[in-house]
């Protein structure tokens, strides 16, 4: 029997998450037959606007056009058979759109046996349903400082995909294309899933434990390993931040050596970089968030408002109330 897989679009939709996640059961459809079918559902059953302005003509066959602006849903909010599985594929504003009527439907459909998953930062609306007490999950890696700030109960991981019961939830991106040969592996075979991958041109599967982001090297271009443990340490640690001192002791160096490694391979001072990484923190979480500014001041280790609101203009060239206004618009 066919799998059925219904993806319910949110306005806003990661368009390459969407369609990651139905490339790989097209292409095990090719080889095996008629394994998996899919459907597209939006919350009124009408056209969804993707964050990059693409058109997909869902029909059920995926159908890409070239420049267009919308994704025709199959149908709105309606009951699901037990054994299906339902996505959420969401974009930059998860909870703009969630209504009493989707949450309703959502836990409804979960006592009915369905299995429930996110795309990218669908988790939002799974969490504030409360469908997700209790399971891992992961998401983008971009929202997940302002998914803990909104659901510090919740356990995050930042996996490719995490498979908990009955919930699925990926990254978003390309990694909907290893959460499904993942899912194709566990239900028709190891060989299947190697054949689809190979379409796609991929070197090799990913696990569901590589990392969603390059590794620290890669990202700034460096090799020295205590400058990568620092910087590794500065990004986990935004509220309250680490001293210099305790930095280079984390690495054991001095407070000297430690901004000699900063001043020799990045051109910049250990206090300057950590500033910069607390105050991309913060842009994240005031686009991402509701949060008041002076939440996310303290939650990125701002002690001083003003020193905040300083320090953010200076980076920006907009006081955070205006960059997030901007952002809104």
């Amino acid at each position: 029997m066919s799998q059925d897989f219904y993806f319910l679009l949110m306005p806003g939709f990661s368009a390459i998450g969407f369609i990651s996640a139905i490339e790989p059961l097209r292409v095990a459809n090719r080889f095996r037959g008629e394994l998996y079918r899919w459907h597209v559902l939006s919350a009124d059953g009408g056209a969804v606007l993707a964050s990059n302005g693409m058109s997909v003509n869902a029909d059920g066959g995926a159908v890409l056009a070239s420049n267009g602006m919308s994704v025709n849903a199959d149908a709105a909010l309606e009951p699901l058979k037990k054994g299906a599985t339902l996505l959420v594929v969401a974009g930059f504003e998860p909870l703009k759109f969630i209504t009493p009527t989707l949450e309703h439907w959502l836990r409804r459909l979960d006592k009915d046996g369905v299995t429930l998953g996110a795309i990218d930062t669908g988790s939002f609306v799974l969490a504030e349903a409360g469908l997700l007490d209790g399971h891992r999950l992961t998401l983008h890696w971009e929202a997940i400082d302002a998914f803990k700030e909104s659901y510090p109960q919740l356990s995050v991981t930042q996996e490719l995909f995490e498979i908990d019961r009955r919930r699925i939830t990926s990254a978003g991106g390309t990694a909907s294309i290893d959460l499904m040969l993942d899912l194709i592996a566990q239900a028709h075979g190891p060989q299947l899933a190697i054949q689809v991958s190979e379409q796609f041109v991929l070197g090799r599967i990913r696990p569901r434990k590589d990392h969603q982001r390059m590794e620290v090297a890669t990202r700034y271009g460096i090799s020295n390993k205590k400058l990568v443990q620092v910087i590794g340490e500065m990004e986990q640690h935004s509220e309250p931040p680490l001293t210099t001192l305790q930095l280079a002791e984390s690495i054991k160096v001095t407070r000297r050596q430690l901004e000699r490694l900063f001043r020799l391979h990045l051109n910049d001072t250990p206090s300057n970089f950590y500033l910069r990484l607390r105050l991309e923190k913060a842009r994240q979480l005031l686009r991402q968030t509701d949060m008041s500014v002076l939440e996310v001041s303290i939650a990125c280790g701002f002690e001083s408002p003003s020193y905040f609101t300083r320090s953010y203009r200076a980076r920006f060239a907009r006081c955070p109330r205006e960059d997030r206004r901007t952002a809104q618009a």
